[in-house]
């Protein structure tokens, strides 16, 4: 069986099918359903415009589509060679704006929310399905979602559903340790206010609020990671409270290896990096598993996502790494 390309589309389907037609296009059409796994061609069809309606966010067609096919909002896509294991709607939906590049999508894709609520509203199961590795809200986390995880938390998701221990990205993890790792602040702190729970100093740090906790209390691990937390988050002020209990500007944490200055360079955080710049951070400094400086982090091949902000952050790096 063959997979649907990812920016496949019926006419060039129905160009194949031509291509096969002897007189016959019905059997053709049945022969191309049958390749990518399809029992008929109008199933196939079906398929590739669902994909379709999800990557434009098209919400007028959405609800048409809905109404003739309310099977749809509860079952997974099929058969495609970029999502084999077929992802949840509410979670592929979720990711859209990670992957916007390769499906030929412009940067900014507004209208998930919109989509999100209207699946649900159709009965697309607001955990996910079972079995699978994460619920819709920890995707959401992971790829920076916002208008998707605002939707799924009004809808009630289980803000405490932890990932699967065999899962991508953070596994064994929580939403909120999803969008603490990623960066996603804005995702973070709509869960937070929802109530999601920080019980670490790390998550704290993420947070915005270590009130509840003694940082010189804490082990230097614990405190590394935090001020890295912290930084990625522009928790300016944690910072100024970590580096007071004594916590090492330049000294990456033992087990990921990261640093701050690298950390707040690489996802665009220019207040951070000014902050800990005032705090003595290196900007020479080349990490421990990479080599790389946190000016080389805040460069496009090396970002995990674009910002304006990168630009603000190389203007105040590159000076400072040239002169060394």
């Amino acid at each position: 069986m063959a997979y649907l390309p990812a920016r496949t589309n019926l006419a060039q389907l129905r160009h194949q099918a031509e291509e096969l037609r002897r007189g016959d296009l019905a059997s053709a059409q049945l022969a191309i359903a049958r390749e990518y796994g399809f029992p008929s061609w109008a199933e196939l069809e079906l398929e590739v415009d669902r994909r379709d309606i999800l990557n434009n966010r098209d919400l007028a067609r959405l609800t048409g589509l809905l109404a003739q096919h309310p099977e749809s909002a509860t079952t997974k896509l099929a058969h495609w060679c970029d999502h084999k294991n077929g992802p949840d709607l509410l979670g592929y939906v979720a990711m859209l704006r990670f992957d916007h590049e390769r499906l030929g999508l412009p940067r900014e894709l507004p209208g998930t929310g919109a989509i999100a609520k209207a699946l649900l509203d159709a009965g697309a199961p607001v955990d996910g399905h079972a079995g699978d590795k994460e619920t819709p809200l920890i995707t959401a986390a992971s790829y920076g979602d916002a208008e998707v995880a605002e939707v799924l938390i009004e809808a009630g998701a289980d803000i405490d559903a932890v990932s699967a221990p065999d899962s991508g990205g953070v596994p064994s993890a929580t939403a909120l340790d999803h969008a603490a790792v990623f960066g996603m602040t804005q995702v973070l702190d709509l869960l937070v206010a929802a109530g999601a729970r920080t019980g670490s100093l790390e998550m704290a740090a993420a947070a915005g609020d270590i009130s509840r906790w003694e940082p010189g209390r804490c082990t230097l691990q614990s405190r590394l990671r935090a001020l890295v937390f912290a930084s990625d988050h522009q928790r300016l002020a944690v910072i100024d409270q970590l580096v007071a209990a004594g916590t090492p500007v330049n000294q990456a944490d033992a087990e990921w290896q990261r640093l701050p200055l690298h950390v707040a360079a690489h996802h665009g955080r220019p207040a951070s990096v000014r902050r800990l710049l005032a705090h003595g951070a290196d900007p020479g400094l080349r990490d421990p598993q990479h080599q790389r400086t946190p000016l080389d982090w805040c460069q496009p091949e090396n970002r995990y996502v674009d910002s304006p902000a990168h630009d603000e952050v190389d203007t105040i790096l590159r000076p400072l790494t040239r002169s060394r």
